[in-house]
């Protein structure tokens, strides 16, 4: 080869953090090649438009990667620090677009922590109730996209089937099937409806159907046994270094749950089991996020049959908006209603850290008070975003087909991520 062509391959076309140029292999390789470099994102149908993984080709086998995220960056935190406290959640609802209900009870919590208020029983089981009815229809998207993506399309069917049960629930409840906006600051926005525990156990049945189907078309199918297999391997003492929380680190075998080692809203009422995964690949990941959809269904039954009388918001006028009635009626009613308006909730100095059990880990919220009505600093700790610094780890050594299998089962959703 001359002297012009070696120059062409050792061009940098500065793509990612890697060295990016086609460098010969080498010396005493098999094979007397030039490793390739493949760009897959943004513009991917599988990364959605906020991921972007430069990986380093020798054939078929990744040898070195770079990921790239912060592609669907809007500043969350720092627009959180423009509005009051209950003006936060329409913005809390688009970490986590596809449980949002738990993003929003998140945000509650913690601004009830700084007040030090805490909800009435009947506030704190509906919680539960809408914030595992959002977890099942996460880990169903999850799991009938990873599906999908495999080609198994009429499993994915299934569970898309499946999540439209549940969407209609929470449609009934909150009045929307994503960004639902249902909690505030001392309670909820409203109650469940009448009848609505009998149809939430219909949906429920109606799940367990289609998982089933779902679990003896592809479980011990043996083409996806092979692909899901020993791909994408994390170990526990890895999962533990990096930080991995929920799903995902507890398929690699770290026994941590935020609704069990630390509960919040009553879930220490509750009996249920934390499934844990042993080899850490995809094939865990996939029937650690299967078994949990059974165990938020066994939470969601125990906290219906159980559901106590009562009021669903504290009784504080500096909290929670009076009643129309007391606001018409009493001059000290319309007198907190303007004030609750105008200047909002507001919180003493201090700031606290609260985590509550995401759809894919630990999601934290941190929250500095300043005596105002807005929030003076907000941080959100997104699981996925700890979870795709294990990305590169899992990709070298892997073939160039486990790439979207390794990122879908991850469940980086882009909102939560980038924040």
């Amino acid at each position: 080869m001359g002297k012009n062509a070696n120059n062409l391959l050792n061009v940098d076309y500065g793509i990612g953090g890697i060295t990016t140029h086609l460098r010969p292999r080498e010396e005493g390789d098999d094979l007397h090649s030039e490793t390739m470099v493949l760009n897959l994102g943004p513009a991917h149908p599988a990364t959605h438009g906020t991921i972007r993984i430069v990986a380093e080709l020798s054939g078929e086998k990744i040898v070195d990667a770079d990921v790239e995220l912060g592609f669907l960056h809007r500043g969350f935190e720092k627009m959180c620090e423009t509005v009051d406290y209950n003006q936060v959640m329409p913005y809390a609802d688009r970490l986590n677009y596809v449980s949002p209900i738990i993003n929003n009870v998140g945000w509650c919590l913690t601004v009830e922590k700084l007040l030090e208020i805490e909800v009435p029983k009947r506030a704190q089981y509906i919680r539960v109730i809408m914030s595992e009815l959002s977890r099942i229809s996460d880990h169903l998207t999850c799991l009938g996209a990873s599906a999908m993506e495999l080609g198994a399309f009429t499993v994915m069917l299934y569970l898309m089937q499946a999540r439209e049960y549940i969407w209609e629930l929470i449609e009934e409840v909150t009045g929307a099937r994503l960004t639902i906006s249902y909690g505030r600051i001392g309670g909820l926005k409203g109650d469940l409806p009448e009848g609505f525990a009998g149809r939430m156990q219909k949906a429920l049945d109606g799940t367990r159907e289609h998982l089933d189907k779902a679990d003896r078309l592809l479980t011990r199918n043996r083409i996806f046994i092979d692909r899901m297999c020993d791909v994408g391997t994390l170990t526990k003492e890895d999962a533990l270094a990096y930080g991995c929380t929920g799903p995902f680190g507890r398929a690699s075998g770290v026994d941590y749950d935020v609704r069990r080692d630390f509960p919040y809203s009553s879930y220490d009422d509750f009996s249920f089991e934390v499934p844990i995964g042993e080899r850490g690949d995809n094939y865990d990941r996939f029937l650690v996020r299967y078994e949990e959809i059974f165990q938020s269904m066994r939470i969601c039954e125990q906290a219906m049959k159980n559901l106590p009388d009562g009021p669903i918001c504290v009784h504080d006028p500096h909290v929670v908006l009076n009643p129309k009635e007391g606001v018409y009626n009493s001059i000290d009613g319309m007198i907190n209603h303007f004030e609750l308006v105008i200047f909002g909730v507001q919180p003493p100095q201090g700031d606290v850290y609260l985590p509550v059990e995401g759809g894919n880990g630990e999601l934290g919220f941190y929250t500095v008070s300043d005596g105002t009505g807005k929030p003076y600093r907000v941080h959100v700790r997104p699981p996925c975003f700890v979870h795709m610094g294990t990305m590169k780890k899992m990709l070298v050594g892997s073939n160039v087909a486990d790439v979207v299998p390794i990122f879908g089962m991850i469940n980086m959703i882009g909102g939560e991520c980038d924040r």
